[in-house]
């Protein structure tokens, strides 16, 4: 089993938790307001898939500039 550390808050850990937020966020709103809202989901989906294949995220290039860093690697 793999555990991720909890101790700091660095860049990729916050993309994960605004994706997952977004994420709840489209799902709710698509079950109580709109069907339309569910297009939220795809766009989170589509994001995460770029980020992880090619590296590009307009989420990423915000949170660094408000001071987040990316994980050290050990």
């Amino acid at each position: 089993m793999f555990l991720a550390s909890t101790k700091t808050w660095y860049l990729e850990r916050v993309v994960y938790l605004i994706a997952g937020l977004f994420s709840l966020v489209g799902v709710s709103l698509g079950t109580l307001v709109s069907p339309w809202w569910y297009l939220l989901n795809l766009l989170v989906g589509v994001n995460l898939v770029v980020f992880s294949t090619i590296g590009f995220c307009p989420m990423a290039i915000l949170l660094k500039k408000l001071g987040f860093e990316p994980k050290v690697r050990d």
